[in-house]
C-alpha cells in the first residue's frame, strides 16, 4: 500500500484507505459523503463537533522525559509517563486499523529559516480540511522529509476507556511527546486542539533558537509599519487584524525574529458568534467554499444563522488567509512599531486605550488579564474573570518569563510602544454594562497607528497607572475614562478596587523574578481593597 511506510514509522499498520494530500474539493466531497458535515449556501463545510466544543485544557498532557527537562510543569503542562503514552499510542493504532485516514503534510512557520514541518494524520476528512487550512500548504515542487519534524495523530473517535486506572483525568486526551516529536489527540473533535497543540510545540522549540512566539494576530499598515494584537480567545484578534485599511498578516500565532515577525499559519480560526457583515465583513465574506464552520446552525435555506448559540457559544469559521482580500501572502512583516494587549475586561474597569510604560507592558504581559468568554473552553459558560501569563498560559512550555524577557529585550530594541485595550464592557460590568462598541475599538485603535494619540495628553488612572488619552478622535471622551461612564461610581471604585487587588495578588509568583520597578508598575489598590484581603 502507497504510504504504507511513512505511516508504519508512527506504529500504525492495516488502514484501510490513505487519503495524502488530498484537495480541497476532494476532502469536501469525502466529508459529505462520510455525513461528517453539510455543505452551507455560502459553500463553507458546517460541522458539529459534538462535546467538548472547546478546549479542554485540563486534558492536556506533556510526557516527561529527558528531552523536556525545562517544562513549566504543574496546571498547564501535566506530566505523564511514558508507560501512559505507550499504551495511549497502541489503543490509537489499534483503533485506526481497517479505518480510512487522512493524511496533511505541511508546514507550520511562513519563515523558511524557522518553519516546522507538520504531518497532521486524521480519521475524519475534515479535520484534515481544517489542517491544510491552518497550516501552510507547501508549493507543488517543495521536497518534503520523512518523517517529518512533528506528526500530530488525531483519533477524535477514540475515548480513553481507562483513563481513571492511568491517571488522566478524562475520557479526553492531548497529549505532546518531545522525545517521539508527536502530538496524540482522541476524544474530541474540535479542532482547535489541532492547531494550539503544534503551537505548543513552537512555544518550546522556538525561545531554544532566540525567537520570541507570541500568542497574536499581526497586520502591517500602508506605510510598512506592522501591528501585533496579544489576547486570548474571544477579546478580538481576529476582528481587529482584519481591517480594510491595514494588510492581516495572520490572526494568531507568530514568532519575533532577528529579522521581523512570521505568521506560524496559513488560515485563520474566528470566533463566529454574532458575527455580522456589517461589523465585520472581511471575515464574513472570507468564509466561502474552502472554509469550515464549527457549530454553527443552519436555517432552512442553509444560510449561517451566527447568532445562534444552541450549540455552543463557541462557534468557530476556519478560513485560508488568502480568502482576506489583503492579506500578506508572504505571511511576514518587519518589526513592530505598535503592541496591542486586548483585555474583555468583564468589570467594565479598565479603559478603552491607554498607553504603557515598559515597566507596566512586562507586568500586564505576565499578569494576562481578560475574561475567558462562554464557550471558548470546557464548563466555561459566561464570562470568568483570569490571569493568562503572556495573554496564552494554556500554551507556554517554557516558564513565563521566558518569554516576558524576550518582549522585554524586543521592546527596548526596536523602541516598541506597548497599549492596554479594553474590548470588553463599559458602564458597568458583565450583567449590568454593555460590551465596548466595535466601532469605538477601531478608531481608537487606527488614532494609536496613525500618531494622532501622539498629539493628545494623557493622563494616569488613579488606580492602575496607565496612561489614559484626554480625547480621541470619532470617540466621544467621556468613554475614555471608565469611571464616567457608570452610573453608580461608588460603585466602580469598589469594582475598580477590587479588580486591582486581584491583579497584585496575582502577580506574587513573579515578584522573585522581576526588577522592583515592574513590580511598581503594577496597580495601587486603594485601602478599600486592602482592608478587603
Amino acid at each position: 500500500m502507497k504510504h504504507e511506510k511513512s505511516l508504519s514509522k508512527v506504529g500504525l499498520k492495516q488502514v484501510r484507505q490513505v487519503f495524502w494530500n488530498e484537495p480541497v474539493p476532494v476532502l469536501v466531497e469525502e466529508a459529505l459523503r462520510r455525513q461528517e458535515g453539510r455543505l452551507a449556501a455560502n459553500g463553507a463545510l458546517v460541522v458539529e463537533t459534538g462535546a467538548p466544543s472547546g478546549r479542554s485544557p485540563k486534558d492536556k498532557y506533556v510526557v516527561k522525559t529527558g528531552d523536556c527537562a525545562d517544562v513549566w510543569w504543574g496546571s498547564v503542562n501535566r506530566p505523564i509517563t511514558k508507560e501512559v503514552w505507550d499504551r495511549l499510542m497502541a489503543n490509537a493504532c489499534s483503533y485506526l486499523q481497517n479505518r480510512d485516514v487522512f493524511v496533511f503534510n505541511g508546514y507550520a512557520g511562513a519563515d523558511a529559516n524557522h518553519r516546522l514541518q507538520v504531518r497532521v494524520i486524521a480519521e475524519r476528512a475534515w479535520h484534515a480540511l481544517f489542517s491544510r487550512t491552518l497550516f501552510i500548504v507547501p508549493p507543488p515542487d517543495a521536497t518534503l522529509q520523512d518523517p517529518p519534524d512533528f506528526t500530530v495523530l488525531n483519533v477524535c473517535g477514540l475515548v480513553a476507556p481507562d483513563f481513571k486506572e492511568i491517571g488522566l483525568n478524562s475520557g479526553v486526551f492531548i497529549v505532546v511527546n518531545f522525545a517521539e516529536r508527536m502530538v496524540l489527540i482522541g476524544g474530541s473533535s474540535y479542532a482547535g486542539e489541532i492547531k494550539k497543540s503544534i503551537f505548543s510545540v513552537m512555544n518550546y522549540l522556538l525561545p531554544k533558537k532566540g525567537i520570541f512566539p507570541m500568542h497574536c494576530s499581526a497586520n502591517i499598515g500602508k506605510q510598512g509599519d506592522t501591528a501585533l494584537f496579544f489576547g486570548l480567545s474571544g477579546t478580538g484578534k481576529t476582528t481587529l487584524s482584519a481591517d480594510p485599511d491595514r494588510r492581516l498578516i495572520g490572526d494568531d500565532e507568530h514568532g519575533w525574529t532577528p529579522e521581523g515577525i512570521f505568521n506560524f499559519e496559513g488560515g485563520c480560526y474566528a470566533k463566529c458568534i454574532k458575527l455580522s457583515k456589517e461589523n465585520e465583513p472581511q471575515i464574513y465574506n472570507a468564509i466561502r467554499f474552502g472554509s469550515v464552520l464549527e457549530n454553527v446552525v443552519l436555517d432552512e435555506r442553509r444560510r449561517p444563522n451566527f447568532d445562534d448559540g444552541t450549540l455552543t457559544e463557541n462557534t468557530r469559521a476556519t478560513y485560508p488567509v488568502q480568502h482576506i482580500d489583503n492579506c500578506v501572502l508572504e505571511g511576514v512583516g518587519g518589526h513592530p512599531k505598535n503592541v496591542f494587549f486586548l483585555a474583555a475586561d468583564a468589570f467594565g474597569v479598565l479603559p478603552p486605550i491607554s498607553l504603557l510604560s515598559p515597566e507596566q507592558a512586562m507586568y500586564h504581559f505576565l499578569s494576562g488579564y481578560t475574561a475567558k468568554l462562554a464557550g471558548t473552553e470546557a464548563g466555561v459558560v459566561e464570562p470568568t474573570t483570569t490571569f493568562s501569563a503572556c495573554f496564552g498560559a494554556p500554551f507556554l512550555v517554557h516558564h513565563p518569563f521566558t518569554y516576558a524577557q524576550m518582549l522585554g529585550e524586543k521592546m527596548k530594541k526596536h523602541g516598541t510602544r506597548l497599549w492596554l485595550v479594553n474590548t470588553g464592557w463599559s458602564g458597568g460590568g458583565y450583567g449590568i454594562g454593555k460590551r465596548m462598541k466595535i466601532g469605538y475599538t477601531r478608531a481608537l485603535l487606527t488614532a494609536a497607528l496613525s500618531g494622532a494619540l501622539d498629539k493628545v495628553a494623557f493622563v494616569p488612572d488613579p488606580v492602575f497607572g496607565v496612561g489614559i488619552p484626554r480625547e480621541c478622535p470619532g470617540v466621544p471622551a467621556e468613554i475614555l475614562q471608565p469611571r464616567n461612564t457608570w452610573a453608580d461610581k461608588a460603585a466602580f471604585d469598589r469594582a475598580a478596587a477590587d479588580l486591582a487587588a486581584k491583579f497584585v495578588a496575582n502577580f506574587k509568583e513573579f515578584e522573585d523574578r522581576v526588577a522592583p520597578e515592574v513590580i511598581k508598575a503594577g496597580p495601587r489598590p486603594p485601602e478599600a481593597a486592602s482592608a478587603k484581603r
